[in-house]
């Protein structure tokens, strides 16, 4: 669930700090408190008035040494007021 909690994070940080036509990237890795290990990256890029992209992506590896990864791709696009927006998700 961290890892989820992590993409999201890093896509709501690449959004924010978007404005005409700019790009932005972030990663980060850690260790919880029973010995697992995340890292994360993502990144994207938004015109003002058109739309954004961005991608993500993550990994955890339990105290066990099992492995889950997953990733993310968003785009939106703007029109007269009106965005639309659509993501794909993968495991």
């Amino acid at each position: 669930m961290k890892r989820i909690h992590t993409i999201a994070v890093a896509t709501a940080l690449l959004m924010a700090g978007a404005s005409m036509a700019e790009a932005a990237s972030r990663s980060g890795s850690g260790t919880g408190p029973r010995g697992g290990t995340w890292k994360s990256s993502g990144s994207g890029s938004c015109t003002k008035g058109a739309g954004c992209s961005s991608q993500g992506s993550g990994s955890y590896t339990g105290p066990g040494g099992n492995t889950v990864t997953g990733s993310r791709k968003s785009s939106s696009s703007c029109s007269g007021g009106s965005c639309t927006r659509s993501s794909t998700y993968s495991k």
